[in-house]
């Protein structure tokens, strides 16, 4: 990997519509039980929820405990060396907010419906030539 693209592999650990929504509930929540985050999350499906976490485990960003007992009992957490995105996901989240802020001043309440065609000069209704 060049020298210039190392935050990239970053990147990649966040990349996923629910990598940053599970990391968040974690962060906030500490340790919770898979039905736990289901229920924090409530859009996210039992398949892609397993498979996020997952791949965050195996990056060594959220812990799995799992206890042996009837019912099974598993847990989430996130990990000594995960902590070290709490600070990166809350200036990403401040500033996602700010944007989201920002996007409402320049084109309406509406803004979050805009498709990438309008913004790039698509079929607007005149609204934002």
């Amino acid at each position: 990997m060049k020298e210039y693209c190392k935050f990239k592999s970053a990147l990649d650990i966040l990349i996923g519509k629910w990598k940053p929504a599970i990391l968040l509930q974690l962060i906030s929540n500490g340790t919770m039980r898979f039905s736990e985050l289901q229920k924090a999350i409530p859009d996210i499906n039992k398949k892609m929820l397993t498979q996020q976490l997952r791949e965050l485990e195996y990056n060594d960003i959220v812990l799995r405990v799992v206890y042996n007992q009837i019912p099974p009992k598993v847990e989430y957490s996130i990990s000594d060396y995960g902590k070290g995105l709490s600070t990166v996901l809350q200036v990403m989240n401040d500033w996602g907010a700010a944007h989201m802020e920002h996007m409402t001043e320049l084109y309406g309440e509406d803004s979050s419906e805009i498709s990438l065609d309008e913004a790039d000069g698509g079929d607007t209704n005149g609204k934002y030539r």
